[in-house]
């Protein structure tokens, strides 16, 4: 049995060590058979730090660790080419001049890889110049994690800005030495607008949705049952899809690999691996900011434009989340010459994780989720629909009133809206946000084994909630499920910071 690769992203690592490799050498070898320049974007921990590093050991002309891969019989292994390497996966990026630091160390650490004398002050095209001339050969420029200097501080506008024009001109370098390149490739988490940090280096190729590469990171359904089949015996393979799967770049569904690999090493016990792992602080930043409902996220139609609006001056949520993972591409929508993308949350941990971060959020963590949840979970259960406004008046009323002071949204109904869904998700309901009939769209659906709720929220207003699902017929979308259906209606009042009514009635057949 081959051992599992865990935390490894050296490539020869895996190789000498009887780790297992999913080949994505054919890829590699298209990319560098049709172009040079290239930009890939993934979530975090998503192998691209494995992908780069096979790059460099493929032009090094490492062909011992190749052996029994698709690109084996295909390259030239009599031509080597020098490798420039920059990693910005470490280091502190508060200030400019700690980034301006960590670039001298980098080119520091090139020089003494390359055996060459230091060249000083960032001179990154220098260094370009000189590796060609002492090897006679042209260069290979592989950069991992090319955005991290901006992402660590994306929150500061002003020095997110300094920290992006430094890299600006960093990358600007390997365009003007067009002629000493053979092959060039960044990669990241986000995808900066090339107008301010690609500005002098239009000639990247962007692979993040090209078809032909979209498995290029990550595993596939096959990967899993072909190479980890022994490590997976007896699991319910349906249920580590549900969990782990849901990853697309107009390509099949891929697995976040770190997942996996920690599911597999953890007993193939169902947690959320890879969201632990990362404290996502700079979107809790940016959601403050926004005006952003979160049902929204289940029924969500995007034009290509909206997922490439990000920039230090531009930052939109939905392409934020769209580029660190937390949405994936549902189908792509095709109607009147014009394309549009519904998309979706990727799988169950990201659904859980993300809602949970969601609901803290809204209400700055004042409230300790494990508060009432058995006992609205005993409400909604036993049918007790006093007992469940009770429990969402407590809700509300256990948020912290200078949290309310600080956020813009109390006068927002998807402010209501976004606490109760994402604090009814965490019981583990099955909730249908925005749920769409031929009469309008449903605020919120909830299904349990025996019964449905159907909710509908109004904010500063004495409009009958109740009586809009009741003239819209909302309930009859649910007629043939053969359950008891509850009709509610809740306003809330921005002043009050909660609910001033509340009505039901039982649809009666």
């Amino acid at each position: 049995m081959k051992k599992l690769p865990t935390g490894i992203q050296t490539f020869s690592t895996i190789r000498e060590g009887n780790y297992i490799y999913i080949d994505k050498t054919e890829d590699i070898y298209n990319l560098i058979d049709r172009g040079t320049y290239y930009f890939l974007s993934r979530p975090r921990r998503f192998g691209k730090s494995l992908l780069i590093d096979t790059i460099s050991e493929l032009f090094k002309g490492s062909k011992e660790y190749f052996e029994g891969l698709f690109i084996y019989d295909k390259w030239d292994w009599k031509t080597k080419y020098p490798i420039i390497k920059i990693n910005f996966g470490g280091g502190d990026y508060s200030t400019s001049e700690t980034l301006k630091h960590r670039i001298d160390l980098i080119i520091e650490d090139n020089c003494d890889e390359l055996s060459l004398n230091n060249i000083k002050h960032n001179d990154f095209l220098r260094l370009i110049k000189s590796v060609y001339k002492k090897y006679g050969q042209k260069v290979v420029i592989l950069v991992d994690e090319y955005d991290k200097p901006i992402i660590d501080v994306i929150t500061n506008k002003e020095i997110a800005e300094e920290n992006r024009n430094i890299l600006s001109n960093l990358y600007s370098a390997i365009k003007t030495s067009d002629q000493y390149v053979k092959f060039a490739m960044l990669t990241g988490v986000s995808k900066f607008s090339k107008v301010n940090l690609f500005s002098n280096l239009n000639n990247l190729t962007d692979i993040t949705t090209n078809r032909k590469y979209g498995t290029i990171t990550g595993y596939t359904q096959n990967d899993l049952e072909t190479h980890f089949s022994e490590h997976l015996n007896g699991v319910d393979m349906e249920e580590v899809k549900r969990w782990y799967n849901g990853y697309n770049y107009f390509a099949e569904p891929i697995y976040n690999p770190f997942d996996i690999l920690q599911f597999i090493e953890n007993s193939c016990i169902f947690k959320n691996y890879w969201w632990e792992t990362g404290n996502p602080r700079f979107l809790i930043e940016i959601l403050k900011k926004s005006n952003f409902y979160l049902p929204t996220l289940e029924n969500l139609i995007v034009e290509d434009e909206t997922l490439n609006a990000f920039d230090v001056e531009k930052i939109d949520l939905v392409a934020l989340l769209w580029q660190t993972g937390y949405l994936t591409f549902d189908k792509e929508i095709v109607r009147n010459n014009k394309i549009t993308y519904k998309m979706k949350i990727p799988n169950v941990e990201v659904k859980n994780s993300l809602y949970a971060l969601f609901f803290d959020y809204l209400v700055e963590n004042s409230v300790n989720r494990t508060l009432n949840e058995s006992r609205i979970q005993d409400a909604i259960d036993s049918r007790d629909l006093l007992g469940i406004k009770e429990e969402l008046e407590s809700l509300f009323s256990s948020i912290a009133y200078n949290n309310y002071t600080k956020n813009n949204l109390v006068a927002y109904e998807g402010y209501y809206a976004s606490i109760i869904f994402s604090f009814l998700f965490s019981l583990g309901y099955d909730i249908i946000a925005e749920d769409v009939t031929n009469r309008g769209r449903i605020d919120l659906t909830l299904k349990t084994k025996d019964a449905i709720f159907i909710l509908e929220y109004k904010v500063n207003t004495h409009e009958n909630a109740i009586k809009q699902i009741k003239e819209r017929k909302y309930y009859e979308k649910y007629l043939n499920e053969n359950k008891e259906i509850f009709m509610i209606g809740i306003n809330f009042d921005s002043e009050l910071k909660n609910i001033s009514n509340y009505q039901w009635e039982q649809l009666l057949f």
